[in-house]
């Protein structure tokens, strides 16, 4: 289950999210989708980062029943690269939240070879959403 705190008026499409969460985990979820402001605020907070970011994720201590973790995404990035790369909000809304998910179960591609970025690109084809996660993050 994926547990919904929207500071927005952006219309999630649950489902869908629901789907591809229950792909790679049965463990509940909290998704926060809030502003670029508070998005701040909690970058600087808990990773010491005064700036904004599009999506954040704090997974949570291994324990029975708990849940995997939160993910924090930033509407105002959803709205900013749907623009630019020419794709609907909730295709880019997804592709964050797919990339949030992955760094809950543990995957990191400032450290990895590749393994997360290969996890995306499956899970991108597999959920028929655009590329532009892959292009844009190819060598970060």
């Amino acid at each position: 289950m994926i547990d919904i705190d929207n500071q927005t008026s952006f219309n999630i499409d649950e489902t869908f999210l629901q789907k591809v969460s229950q792909t790679l985990t049965d463990k509940d979820i909290e998704l926060v989708v809030t502003t670029n402001a508070v998005i701040q605020e909690i970058n600087k907070e808990y990773r010491n980062v005064d700036k904004a970011t599009d999506v954040l994720s704090f997974p949570y201590e291994e324990m029975p029943m708990a849940p995997l973790g939160s993910i924090v995404i930033a509407i105002d990035f959803v709205q900013q690269k749907a623009e630019e790369f020419s794709h609907s909000q909730n295709d880019e809304f997804s592709l964050l939240f797919i990339h949030g998910l992955l760094h809950l179960l543990g995957y990191d591609h400032e450290v990895d070879n590749g393994e997360m970025r290969a996890k995306e690109e499956e899970l991108i084809n597999k959920f028929e959403l655009p590329k532009s996660l892959i292009v844009r993050t190819e060598g970060k």
